[in-house]
């Protein structure tokens, strides 16, 4: 289960699909293979950089189901949706399934404090109490903006909230807030952050107990956050500096993905770097800086 305690990595999977669009059940495999080797403490499937708009219902609780089955780790599930009855139906099959606890992102309608606060309300109404669950705090995405009250008074007001899945930007302040009122007596939740990692130095250093994003070599993000937590802050920056060429590049709004698979399928984690339309394809220039950034990494080394 999603606990209050999550720490480490909890990777934002890919979702692997052949080249005609098809899902790939054998590169989820091999995936999840690969995660586990890279160290990571958990798995988010159907997040943004999953492609859950993509699927059918079926579908998601397919993928679901098979990386439960293979990881034997926490699994947490993307469950945004434009209504709540979807978003109960697929909850209540993933939750069957074995996923661990959903990730819930505020829809772009929620535009007040007393707006977003309610809909967190109501969408744990709608999945049932008992279920375990992640605000999704992605302002640049999502065009909702959470201010550390409101964060606050989400989890005063729902003792299921386990996770604040935090990638404002910048956010920095936000969760020395956050841990100052949880100091002062708040109920402690996780927070892990996304973003690509581009802050993740800066943020475990600030309190947060982790990552929950996706960069194409995770066992970076593992290793940054067991040195912090180990007091080795140079050796953490020395390594994550070592990166930040390639994860800035691959961070790009609407191209990230595709530079992600890309990368993937180079490590050998999946068998095709495809997308399912609408996509992004790759041009060879975009495919040469890519390859340039691979190369001066691995001659420095991995980790």
């Amino acid at each position: 289960m999603l606990e209050p305690n999550a720490s480490g990595v909890y990777v934002i999977a890919a979702t692997p699909f052949h080249d005609d669009g098809a899902i790939d059940t054998a590169s989820i495999d091999r995936m999840v293979d690969f995660y586990l080797g890279c160290g990571v403490t958990g798995i988010t499937v159907l997040g943004m950089m999953g492609e859950a708009p993509k699927l059918t219902h079926a579908e998601s609780l397919a993928i679901t189901r098979q990386v439960v089955q293979r990881a034997g780790l926490p699994v947490v599930v993307g469950v945004s949706a434009p209504g709540f009855a979807a978003m109960a139906a697929l909850t209540k099959d993933v939750m069957d399934a074995g996923a661990g606890g959903v990730m819930i992102a505020p829809p772009s309608t929620a535009k007040t404090d007393d707006q977003i606060v309610s809909y967190y309300a109501n969408a744990v109404e709608a999945i049932g109490s008992d279920v375990p669950f992640a605000i999704q705090d992605y302002p640049l995405s999502t065009g909702v903006v959470m201010s550390p009250g409101v964060i606050r008074r989400i989890i005063e007001q729902n003792p299921s909230c386990a996770l604040l899945k935090h990638e404002d930007w910048p956010g920095l302040e936000k969760i020395t807030t956050l841990r100052g009122f949880m100091r002062e007596g708040l109920r402690h939740v996780s927070i892990l952050c996304g973003n690509g990692g581009v802050f993740l130095t800066h943020e475990v250093e600030r309190g947060a107990d982790g990552a929950n994003t996706g960069y194409a070599y995770p066992e970076m993000l593992v290793e940054v956050v067991k040195r912090i937590k180990a007091g080795d802050r140079a050796g953490a920056h020395d390594l994550f500096d070592r990166h930040l060429p390639l994860l800035r590049y691959e961070q790009q709004p609407g191209l990230g993905l595709a530079v992600r698979k890309y990368i993937l399928k180079r490590r050998g984690a999946i068998a095709s770097d495809a997308q399912r339309k609408p996509a992004i394809k790759l041009s060879k220039e975009t495919v040469a800086d890519v390859e340039f950034l691979i190369s001066r990494l691995e001659a420095r080394g991995v980790l």
